[in-house]
C-alpha cells in the first residue's frame, strides 16, 4: 500500500519532525509513505472573508496539483466521520483487500481546506471535535496510521 500526505506548510519545530521521522521509520515496513508539503500563504491580522477565501483557493490549487488520479482520497475535516482506531484499522484493511493500492490524506492549512480539495474527496475523516496545529495533525495522522498497521497485525501496540 502507498501512503501519501499531502499537507500545507512545513514543519518547522524539530519535536514535531522528530516524531514524524520515527513513525516513517516504523511505517516503513508495511507501507510506502510519501509526505508532500505545498506552500502555506500568510494569512494577515484581521483578514477579511475573501481574503480567507482567496488564500484557501490558492493553497488548495497547489493540492489539486499533487493529488494522482486512482487514489483514494481522504481529507481531514473537523466536520468529518469519526472513527475509533479499530474501526480505522479494518477500514484501511478492507480499502487494501478490495484493491486500493494508494490513499492519499489530506491536511490543510490554519484555514482549512477549500472547497475545490473537499469536493475530490472520497472521505472526510476527523480526529476530534477540537482543533489542533496542522503540524501535530500530521504526528498524530500517522501515529494512527502506524497504530492501524499493528491492529491489522495483531501486535501489541494497541493496548
Amino acid at each position: 500500500m502507498k501512503i501519501t500526505i499531502i499537507s500545507v506548510g512545513k514543519i518547522k519545530e524539530k519535536f514535531y519532525r522528530d516524531a514524524i521521522l520515527e513513525y516513517q521509520k516504523r511505517l516503513g515496513k508495511y507501507c510506502k509513505l510519501e509526505i508532500i508539503e505545498v506552500p502555506d500563504e500568510k494569512t494577515p491580522d484581521g483578514a477579511s472573508e475573501i481574503i480567507e477565501e482567496q488564500i484557501k483557493q490558492k493553497e488548495g490549487k497547489r493540492i489539486l496539483e499533487k493529488i494522482k488520479e486512482n487514489a483514494f482520497v481522504c481529507t481531514l475535516e473537523i466536520g468529518g466521520k469519526r472513527l475509533s482506531s479499530e474501526t480505522f484499522a479494518r477500514w484501511m484493511e478492507d480499502l487494501a483487500i478490495n484493491g486500493t493500492s494508494h490513499i492519499i490524506f489530506i491536511i490543510g492549512g490554519s484555514l482549512g481546506l477549500h472547497d475545490s480539495v473537499r469536493k475530490c474527496s472520497n472521505l472526510a475523516l476527523s480526529f476530534s471535535d477540537m482543533t489542533f496545529p496542522h503540524q501535530l495533525m500530521r504526528v498524530i495522522l500517522v501515529e494512527q496510521l502506524y497504530r492501524a498497521y499493528r491492529i491489522i497485525q495483531g501486535a501489541p501496540y494497541h493496548k
